[in-house]
C-alpha cells in the first residue's frame, strides 16, 4: 500500500531580507562619495606611496600624455571666483549663465578666451568638442596655455613673467586664503603615466616661481604585479 507524502508549503518569507537589502543600499548611498567626471582620462603611474589625497580643499592638475594642461577644483564657488578674476586679467567676462555652467562641471581644459563659448556648450556637446579636439596634434583650443607663448597675453607679475596656468593657480591661491585664512588650498598634480618629464617638470617650475613649493603627486599603489 502507497503512502502519500502530505505536501509542504514551499513559501518562504523574504521580508526580512529585502530590509537587510534596503538598509545596506542606504548605508552605500550615504556613505559612497561620487568620482568627479574629468575632461581626460589619466593613467598615473605606480609608487609605494599610500598618503591620501584630499577630498576637499583641493585643486588639481591633471596632464595627458601630450602634455596639456586641465584643472579640476572640488569647490565650485571657488572655481567660478577664480574664473572671474583670471578673465579679469585677459579682458574676457562671464554671464551668470555661463559661471553657474562652471559650476557644476568644475573640470574644465580650454584657453581663458575660449572658456565662455566652451560654458555655452551642452554637456554632450562639450564631451564632444574635447574629444575631436584632443585628436588634433598640437591643438592650442584645448589646454590651459602653460607656457609665455600660446597665453592670451604675458603677464608681469612681481617683476616675473606669468603664463595662463600660474595665474589661474595665484588667483586660487589668494581667493582661497581670503575666504578662509585657516585653510590651505591644496594642490595636486596629476600626471599620466606616459606623459614626458619634461612637460611634468616644466609645471613644478611654474609652481616653483609662484613660491608654491608644497604639492601632491597621485600615483596608484604599487602591488608585486605592479613589479613585473
Amino acid at each position: 500500500m502507497a503512502v502519500k507524502v502530505k505536501k509542504q508549503s514551499t513559501f518562504i518569507d523574504m521580508t526580512a531580507m529585502s530590509d537587510v537589502t534596503v538598509l545596506l543600499l542606504t548605508f552605500f548611498m550615504l556613505t559612497s562619495t561620487f568620482v568627479k567626471k574629468e575632461p581626460i582620462t589619466v593613467n598615473t603611474p605606480a609608487s609605494v606611496s599610500e598618503i591620501k589625497v584630499p577630498e576637499t580643499n583641493s585643486m588639481t592638475i591633471l596632464l595627458d600624455t601630450a602634455g596639456k594642461v586641465f584643472l579640476s577644483f572640488d569647490d565650485p564657488e571657488l572655481v567660478t571666483q577664480t574664473a572671474v578674476a583670471v578673465g579679469n586679467d585677459y579682458g574676457v567676462s562671464f554671464t551668470e549663465t555661463q559661471l553657474e555652467s562652471l559650476r557644476k562641471i568644475v573640470s574644465f581644459g580650454v584657453p581663458i578666451t575660449k572658456l565662455p563659448a566652451y560654458l555655452d556648450m551642452k554637456v554632450d556637446q562639450q564631451d564632444a568638442y574635447m574629444g575631436e579636439q584632443l585628436k588634433i596634434p598640437n591643438n592650442k583650443n584645448v589646454g590651459i596655455p602653460a607656457d609665455t607663448l600660446t597665453s592670451a597675453k604675458v603677464l608681469n607679475v612681481g617683476g616675473n613673467s606669468v603664463n595662463e596656468f600660474q595665474n589661474w593657480v595665484r588667483h586660487a591661491r589668494t581667493i582661497d586664503y581670503q575666504r578662509n585664512n585657516d585653510k590651505v588650498l591644496k594642490l595636486v598634480v596629476k600626471a599620466d603615466q606616459k606623459t614626458q618629464y619634461e612637460v611634468v617638470k616644466g609645471i613644478m617650475n611654474d609652481l616653483r616661481k609662484l613660491r608654491e613649493n608644497q604639492y601632491l603627486l597621485v600615483t596608484n599603489l604599487r602591488t608585486a604585479s605592479s613589479d613585473k
